[in-house]
């Protein structure tokens, strides 16, 4: 016989025990219910160095969840549909599915059955090998395969004179990709990297903090007379040319992390909140007249680091996110490491769950990398995806 005791409880546990159930059947149901729609994609990451990967996962979740399918009608796998670098798993050896073998003609064609070309990383896989100076050992990279090459520029070009909407992300234009398809793919796009990129490390000592990479410290000191940055949070600035600067919280900055303020001028930036922290890398991109500043990027200098800005050739604010017009397409630029998403975000297939997630997800945690998902860069990719898909119809 059960207890009284234990029917009162079954009694009270039940409710909550059926909306636990109910909740993701209904969740499930809903996102099962509404149609699928095409979009089609051509997706490029030379960055896939794992299973996990990393560098698109985020992309291909908002495609999912949003149920944007290839022409025949079946979701996007973030396994086999992008072109890049597959590293050996389930294959034996690496990998190359990329432009390579095509020719002008097969560009063209390709092109004109896409309505998005999304640019995710270009870096590439690379090698470490070890270099001896001044008795010290210093890693130095050297590339397996990575950086835009001549038929990537070309299938851009293509896309822009075709007024298909195309997205690029941060590193697009950094090495090692060549000066000269680098200088082509600004002209495409309307965007000129300065050769400065950055990062924010939240302590500068290399004995508290693993993070900092030893070849950033190694070539600091170096250049600055065998000094290294103050301990506790700081901001690295790399150039291509090799120069490495420092800037110290407090004493050369105010906002102890780097700030993505989006002012509500556009309909992006109006589903965007006003201010998100970011902590990974970014770079220093000037932008022609005609593109919409979607996001800026705001560090709120003192005095004396807006005179090492100013050193370094850096303006005061330098963009995040931007638009243009591209015809019936759109140029966009993320000046940001954004679809690199270093955690698991489980199923897509369920009805509400960026609302659910964001709620417990706080903007202002910058450790929480999921936070930046929910909070910044699914708005700002759904909505890409939404206006090219109402650009083809």
């Amino acid at each position: 016989m059960i207890s009284e005791e234990l029917k009162i409880y079954l009694k009270r546990a039940l409710p909550i025990i059926g909306i636990f159930v109910l909740f993701p059947l209904i969740s499930y149901g809903i996102w099962e219910f509404y149609p699928k729609r095409n979009l089609n994609l051509l997706i490029i990451d030379k960055t896939v160095l794992g299973p996990g990967l990393v560098e698109h996962s985020s992309l291909f979740w908002v495609l999912n969840h949003q149920k944007y399918t290839k022409r025949d009608q079946t979701f996007y796998d973030r396994k086999v549909d992008y072109l890049g670098y597959y590293p050996a798993g389930e294959k034996p050896k690496p990998e190359v599915k990329d432009l390579s073998n095509y020719s002008s003609q097969m560009i063209q064609d390709k092109v004109s059955n896409l309505d998005l070309v999304y640019i995710t990383d270009t870096y590439g896989v690379m090698e470490t090998t070890e270099q001896e100076e001044n008795n010290s050992t210093t890693l130095v990279p050297k590339k397996i395969y990575g950086g835009l090459d001549e038929k990537d520029i070309e299938l851009i070009r293509e896309a822009k004179n075709k007024e298909k909407t195309i997205v690029a992300e941060f590193n697009t234009m950094a090495s090692p990709t060549s000066k000269e398809n680098r200088t082509e793919f600004e002209n495409i796009m309307g965007i000129q990297w300065t050769g400065w990129i950055g990062r924010y490390f939240d302590e500068m000592d290399t004995l508290l903090n693993t993070d900092v990479p030893n070849w950033i410290k190694f070539q600091y000191k170096k250049q600055h007379d065998g000094n290294w940055l103050p301990s506790g949070p700081g901001l690295v600035f790399i150039h291509e040319d090799g120069r490495i600067e420092g800037l110290t919280f407090e004493e050369d900055y105010q906002n102890k992390i780097p700030l993505i303020r989006s002012q509500r001028i556009n309909p992006l930036s109006e589903l965007l909140p006003e201010v998100v922290p970011y902590p990974d890398w970014f770079d220093v991109v000037l932008i022609e007249r005609d593109y919409k500043v979607i996001s800026y990027y705001d560090i709120n200098p003192t005095s004396e680091g807006l005179e090492k800005l100013r050193s370094m050739g850096l303006p005061r604010f330098f963009p995040a996110s931007v638009v243009k017009d591209n015809g019936k397409g759109k140029l966009y630029y993320l000046a940001g490491d954004y679809s690199d998403l270093r955690v698991e975000l489980g199923s897509s297939k369920f009805t509400g769950l960026p609302f659910f997630w964001k709620g417990l997800h706080l903007v202002t945690d910058y450790t929480d990398r999921e936070s930046f998902f929910w909070n910044y860069y699914y708005p700002l990719t759904s909505k890409i995806l939404e206006d090219a898909h109402t650009s083809k119809n």
